[in-house]
């Protein structure tokens, strides 16, 4: 049986090609359901290692699938949930007020909770001995992104990434860059004997900006039904740790 159930980012000709491939290099299988289609029962006789939903509207999981798949992480599998239009709340997404939505490490908002970044965001590091985030050159290299979901993080949660967000402004050839607040990025926790993990931009274009660039060698990868893609290392090493920790490979 396959390691991972991953449903949406729309196609695996498109977006989610991007995550299909680091699963696929990182040596992980996978079922995989789009965007527009509605899970179904059959998905969920057996547990998988661990289940992301990323641009999956709630709507398309419902109540009693979604009580199978918490009853699931409660016994040890893992979940993660990656920001996007249709994650959390959304444009679409709706996700609060769930079954999914109690478990996770963060409180989703009841209305539209899309942050779209036209200036500078950077991804900061608040934790780089966590297996998720060690390693990688967080503060020589920060990452930037395009836009994400604002959530708040849970009393007892980990909060390992925030978003700083800048104003840019120009005066001759100078460049200034202006404070503009900071949220939750990636949050961690714990439920029952599973991890539960939530991130609050997305794993493809385009809120994930230059974030999927990032290195300076390049990696190709192709998943099973997907799309080919080539991404930076260090996006690759990010999203591989991700995944092994919320299933419990690291």
């Amino acid at each position: 049986m396959p390691d991972i159930l991953y449903l949406g980012d729309t196609t695996l000709s498109t977006a989610a090609a991007y995550l299909a491939g680091v699963l696929q290099v990182s040596g992980w299988t996978y079922d995989y359901l789009p965007s527009d289609v509605a899970a179904d029962e059959s998905l969920f006789q057996k547990p998988y290692r661990a289940y992301i939903l990323s641009d999956y509207m709630a709507v398309r999981l419902s109540p009693p699938l979604q009580k199978k798949l918490v009853e699931h992480v409660s016994r040890g599998a893992g979940l993660l949930m990656i920001g996007g239009w249709e994650s959390y709340h959304g444009l679409g997404g709706d996700w609060d007020g769930t079954l999914i939505a109690e478990i996770l490490p963060v409180e989703i908002a009841n209305g539209d909770d899309r942050i779209n970044c036209d200036h500078p965001a950077f991804v900061r590091v608040l934790n780089d001995s966590h297996s998720i985030t060690r390693g990688l050159p967080w503060n020589e290299r920060p990452p930037l992104i395009g836009g994400y979901n604002r959530f708040v993080a849970r009393q007892g949660s980990t909060e390992l990434l925030s978003v700083a967000r800048f104003s840019a402004s120009r005066n001759g050839d100078n460049f200034a860059l202006s404070p503009q607040g900071r949220d939750p990025l990636l949050v961690v926790s714990r439920h029952g004997h599973g991890r539960v993990a939530a991130l609050a931009t997305d794993v493809a274009p385009h809120w994930v900006g230059p974030w999927v660039d990032w290195g300076s060698e390049r990696v190709k990868a192709q998943g099973p039904g997907a799309g080919e893609v080539e991404v930076g290392q260090l996006y690759a090493q990010f999203f591989r740790q991700l995944v092994g920790w919320t299933g419990s490979w690291v």
